[in-house]
């Protein structure tokens, strides 16, 4: 029976897998730059395996931040207090989907695009899509009850 993996080493694995695709950098160009295996990388990008300050360190070099930006955003344990403005579920899931090719394909298209009305009116178009998407969805389990959503 394995150990799960901590929460915030799954969260910086996370980030460090984020960084990495946004610089477009290999696993393994990654692995070659700190001296480990591109396996230990996806072990530590998993958060199966804790990275070390020195490593951390090392990385982050590397993929050009600071160790504190792997942090950023981090859960904050239940039975702490929260300060400040904290980031829920909603941020998490941002932050999983830009670790993503289709995230950061999609984050660099809409980039690209220098007007911004064009710009205002994707986001209204994803933004109507969405409502749209969330609301049949809602209303799909009741319509499957009824025999007159046909």
């Amino acid at each position: 029976m394995g150990k799960n993996p901590n929460l915030i080493d799954q969260y910086v694995g996370s980030r460090v897998k984020a960084r990495r695709n946004s610089l477009r950098f290999s696993q393994s160009k990654l692995a070659s730059a700190v001296d480990i295996s591109f396996q230990q990388i996806q072990k530590y990008e998993k958060g199966t395996n804790r990275i070390g300050a020195s490593r951390l360190q090392a990385i982050a070099k590397f993929l050009q931040t600071t160790p504190s930006y792997f942090f950023e955003g981090a859960p904050v344990p239940d039975h702490t207090i929260e300060v400040g403005f904290a980031e829920g579920k909603d941020s998490q899931n941002a932050t999983d989907f830009l670790a993503t090719t289709e995230g950061r394909v999609l984050v660099e298209s809409f980039c690209m695009i220098s007007d911004s009305n064009v710009r205002k009116r994707l986001l209204d178009l994803m933004t109507a899509l969405a409502q749209a998407i969330a609301q049949s969805q809602s209303s799909g389990a009741s319509d499957e009850k009824s025999p007159d959503a046909r």
